[in-house]
């Protein structure tokens, strides 16, 4: 089979004027970018703002391995399958990060013959928005330190600024670092850092926006520092609101392009979803509910991250009901959750695999606490067996939920017309009740706690002493009643990566809480995540490159 780049490449792909006519997009609310992308004005949702919403689906996952799960592969093949079958239907997905593009990770458009194209554009520069977060976020940063330099009349601790700059790259030389060196007139020296773009409080705060004047509030509520009395300091009192969002004018616009069956595919933020809240932007999603019967979205990583910030933090901010989900899980992923090593997934292997069931029997368990009707997709493996097949059916089975097998990947949206249909089943018999787990009134431990045990499983959760004065001082400021961002590993359910597969009964540890005023949620850090990751021994960097003619090698 051809790789992904070569699928990608040889794409008969529309003009992107005629997916927005077939969309109902006008002329004046397109801005293009080149022919095949293009800048939808938020304008749409204003003129469209009395129409019924369509159907929104939910794609996510049980907890991602090496084997591989292939969300993104599942979200974009059904979106082409329920077009297939009459369904006007979008895809919304996230913006992919260079970090993880030249990292381990690669890129984050599908796979196989169920791609959102054009694939290199969409995973290199694309159109600007996380240069334009980087630039807003920077300008921030330096505007913070002019104000010191300058006089400091908002008497702003220099031991206590939060603020640090951001990079949309996988490097662990910035992590800690010491700026100011040299003379009087080159700043004050002091301790500072690097996060990656996607975990700026800017990208949630661009992807939960529902309008520019909303945007803008949401920018000025951004802490950055504190005072000498222990005042929180904004970026509203820094004066850069409005430098920032002329910054992120454009890039608040969803991006438009299309599949490689030509279904319109709304491509627009990026926050991961292991350190922020992992879904794309409001705006695309709402406005995507207006033009299409049916939107098939997605959140990152396992449900336990994704799917819980969906539904308690993306959903509950903007009003949101989802209609169904699909959880994407693979045989080999699910043996490999119970204990089979990478090197022996192609042969079959029962009890593996049934141990590794309770990995996705948790996640259906937990998408139901939502109120959400759900269905599984097993994104099929040449090496997956009969009785495998039907060891997972009968295991789903008792817990009311149906499994369908996904060809997409080798058969576009043909080998996801069973999985189409289901869905559709599901969104016209079953009503969804969709619920938040939690009330944002409760106190800062109660919904941490609340999240650790309802959905990790967690027997106890562990505040450090540093964990416990910074929750004080946010209650203190008035600024504890808001959603939960869990910080945690996207391998576990728990805080160890290493712990695979349903545990239960064990300690989380939150060594950190940070307030996202901006964003409207608090971040609680577990474990040894880190918000700028690093690059592994061999990066796929290594194996990329362009020929003199345009052929792209090694972007995956």
């Amino acid at each position: 089979m051809k790789t992904d780049v070569q699928i990608a490449q040889e794409a008969q792909m529309k003009k992107i004027h005629e997916i927005a006519d077939y969309l109902g997009i006008h002329e004046h609310e397109l801005e293009p970018y080149g022919r095949y992308k293009a800048k939808v004005s938020l304008e749409v949702l204003k003129r469209l703002e009395n129409k019924p919403n369509g159907k929104l689906i939910l794609v996510t996952a049980i907890n991602p391995t090496p084997a591989g799960e292939g969300k993104t592969t599942i979200n974009v093949g059904l979106s082409m399958a329920l077009n297939k079958i009459g369904k006007k239907t979008i895809t919304a997905l996230r913006e992919p990060s260079l970090g993880p593009c030249f990292g381990i990770k690669g890129g984050a458009a599908g796979g196989g013959y169920a791609q959102v194209v054009p694939m290199d554009d969409i995973n290199l520069h694309f159109t600007g928005d996380f240069h334009a977060i980087t630039s807003a976020h920077n300008l921030l940063a330096a505007l913070l330190d002019n104000h010191i330099h300058q006089g400091n009349a908002l008497n702003i601790d220099p031991k206590r600024i939060v603020w640090k700059r951001v990079l949309d790259m996988n490097d662990r030389a910035l992590r800690n670092i010491i700026i100011g060196l040299g003379g009087k007139a080159d700043g004050f020296v002091r301790q500072s850092g690097f996060d990656i773009t996607v975990a700026s409080e800017i990208m949630a705060i661009l992807c939960l926006s529902t309008s520019l004047s909303d945007l803008k509030e949401r920018l000025s509520k951004m802490v950055v520092a504190y005072a000498t009395d222990g005042k929180a300091i904004t970026a509203g009192e820094l004066q850069a609101t409005g430098a920032m969002a002329l910054l992120l004018k454009d890039a608040i616009m969803p991006n438009l392009v299309q599949t490689l069956e030509n279904t319109p595919a709304f491509i627009h933020g990026g926050p991961f979803a292991n350190i922020a809240h992992g879904c794309n932007s409001v705006m695309a999603t709402t406005i995507a509910l207006k033009l299409a019967e049916y939107v098939v979205t997605e959140a990152g990583f396992g449900a336990d991250l994704g799917a819980e910030k969906f539904f308690d933090i993306k959903c509950r901010f903007a009003g949101l009901k989802p209609d169904a989900a699909v959880i994407v899980a693979t045989i080999r992923a699910l043996k490999m959750n119970g204990g089979v090593p990478k090197n022996e997934l192609g042969f079959e292997n029962l009890p593996g695999l049934e141990a590794g069931i309770a990995n996705l029997e948790r996640h259906l368990e937990n998408v139901e606490k939502f109120g959400v009707p759900a269905v599984v997709a097993i994104n099929k493996f040449p090496t997956d067996t009969d009785a495998e097949i039907e060891l997972l059916r009968e295991k789903c089975a008792t817990k009311g939920v149906e499994v369908v097998l996904a060809e997409v990947f080798t058969k576009g949206g043909e080998g996801g017309i069973e999985l189409a249909h289901k869905v559709v089943e599901i969104c016209e018999t079953k009503e969804a009740h969709y619920a938040p787990l939690y009330d944002v009134d409760g106190t800062i431990e109660e919904k941490i706690t609340t999240v650790a045990t309802e959905i990790y499983r967690a027997g106890r959760v562990e505040f450090t002493s540093a964990a416990k004065k910074q929750i004080d001082e946010i209650a203190a400021l008035g600024l504890d009643k808001m959603p939960i961002c869990m910080a945690k590993t996207q391998y576990s359910f728990s805080d160890n990566p290493g712990l695979l597969g349903a545990p239960t009964g064990f300690t989380l540890t939150v060594r950190e809480v940070k307030v996202s005023a901006g964003a409207g949620f608090i971040v609680a850090l577990t474990g040894d995540i880190m918000t700028m990751p690093g690059l592994p021994k061999t990066p796929a960097a290594n194996g990329m490159d362009i020929t003199e003619d345009g052929e792209i090698i090694g972007l995956s």
